[in-house]
């Protein structure tokens, strides 16, 4: 007998639903590069070992006391990697306690300075965290960073992260890493007004590379290129492809992967600038991880496994077998910790690099910390918790203050940030923030239109054969 049009019809959906469902199935990940089960494990067991280093949800600097900047980029890496969430709870709230301790002078006694870089910082912070960054620990760190930001009357400053300086306090200039945090906080915390990313653009040179430091001879310099022979920097420009994608500024953002892809050396490591030009883990976890959030598979899975040969196991750990997880600076931080031991004297330098290396490990991109799960190489554990704090632990004792509250661009053993003095328990929100980021990079796969048109497809087939059933009854 004859098969009725709306029959074959029917038997056609039917084929069409299964195909879209094969579809469905196949399509690869696409967007970020995904960690490997792997890499996603040497992470976990990197983050796990710095969370052994924290005291009371403080990172000590190298002579001991708070230091805020190092504390933050262990924060970080816990979100990143969902490794222990009493830890980054207590981590939040001691951050949010001490923020003049960070980003002032107050505890030295030198009062009316706010650091620029170190706000900026403090926001992102504050949003990756998934605490309120316009009340953390009593501070509106966004409506702080916008104070900060030049306005339209600097000219080409417009747009620059300052710092709000003294006569006591001196002279102090942003860089490009405060920069980049400015963008990547404001963008996560509602928006990051137009010449904040501008700005951050003019320090790409046109090899798409970007400097360091927006200041030649000791003014301000208008751009990259009007500065002769500006030295461009991995490390910045890891950051700044991070905050780009993050605000949606896709070209530029393109050009500095471009110019890391020709940076990168023939092991999958990377060097910094200056000081740092050796192959370090610094330089190559940053620069893996802006890979990453531009979906450079290959080369985000080489910086991974150049990452992976500097990480203690054990396997491999011999006399520092206790730090296993650990990642090493470079070859020669590896060598001498196999032989001795990680020391007392170097501990810091091995938590500043691990912080900043696994991040090339855990691939999460920094705009994305806290608002993906963390990346496992498979299904996310139950231990994984929300990025969003729930404690408000008591602070630490006031330690000695020792430094100046600015990162330095790399985590190496250079001492960095203010150490604290403990103030009231922080506010800390347990609902995200409202409003949302640019467009940023997202983890996995984009199967929503797929799966909806399956079940449009589902859903019309079935009503074709029952009228081509009714019709030929």
């Amino acid at each position: 007998m004859p098969t009725s049009p709306l029959r074959r019809v029917g038997a056609g959906l039917g084929v069409a639903v299964v195909t879209a469902l094969a579809i469905v199935v196949a399509t690869p990940p696409s967007g970020v590069a995904a960690s490997s089960a792997a890499h996603s494990a040497a992470a976990r067991d990197a983050a796990a070992w710095l969370a052994g280093e924290y005291a009371d949800g403080v990172l000590p600097g190298p002579f001991g006391g708070a230091d805020w900047g190092l504390t933050i980029d262990g924060m970080l890496a816990l979100a990143a990697t969902g490794v222990d969430p009493s830890t980054r709870q207590a981590a939040t709230a001691q951050i949010a306690a001490n923020v003049r301790s960070y980003n002032s002078y107050d505890d030295w006694g030198i009062e009316g300075f706010t650091d620029g870089g170190a706000t900026a910082k403090l926001l992102y912070a504050a949003s990756a965290a998934g605490a309120d960054p316009t009340d953390f620990g009593g501070w509106d760190l966004r409506a702080e960073t916008l104070a900060l930001v030049s306005g339209a009357h600097t000219g080409h400053q417009h747009g620059r992260i300052t710092s709000r300086t003294t006569d006591e306090s001196g002279q102090d200039p942003s860089n490009t890493f405060d920069q980049s945090f400015a963008v990547l906080g404001l963008a996560r915390s509602g928006g990051a007004p137009q010449e904040t990313v501008d700005f951050l653009v003019r320090q790409q040179c046109a090899a798409g590379g970007f400097r360091l430091y927006p200041d030649a001879a000791g003014a301000p310099s208008p751009s990259c290129d009007a500065e002769s022979n500006a030295t461009l920097d991995v490390d910045s420009t890891a950051m700044a492809v991070q905050a780009l994608l993050a605000a949606g500024a896709d070209d530029a953002a393109g050009r500095g992967v471009d110019w890391l892809v020709a940076q990168q050396r023939a092991d999958g490591s990377f060097g910094g600038s200056g000081p740092t030009s050796g192959a370090n883990s610094n330089s190559t976890g940053l620069a893996g991880q802006a890979l990453a959030a531009a979906g450079r598979d290959t080369e985000a899975t080489r910086a991974a496994q150049a990452l992976a040969a500097l990480q203690l196991t054990g396997a491999n750990g011999g006399a520092a077998t206790a730090d296993a997880g650990a990642i090493a600076y470079d070859t020669g931080a590896l060598t001498e910790a196999v032989d001795e031991g990680i020391t007392d004297n170097l501990r810091d330098q091995w938590r500043r690099a691990t912080a900043q290396a696994l991040l090339g490990l855990a691939q999460v991109p920094l705009g994305r910390i806290g608002l993906d799960p963390p990346p496992t190489g498979g299904p996310t554990p139950s231990t994984s918790a929300s990025p969003t704090p729930t404690g408000s632990p008591a602070p630490s004792a006031s330690p000695t203050p020792s430094a100046s509250p600015s990162d330095t661009p790399t985590a190496g053993p250079t001492p960095s940030d203010t150490p604290s003095t403990p103030v009231a328990t922080p506010t800390v929100s347990t609902s995200p923030v409202a409003g949302g980021p640019g467009r940023l990079p997202t983890t996995g796969v984009a199967i929503g239109g797929y799966v909806l048109t399956a079940l449009l497809l589902v859903g019309g087939g079935a009503v074709l054969l029952v009228l081509g059933r009714r019709r030929a009854t």
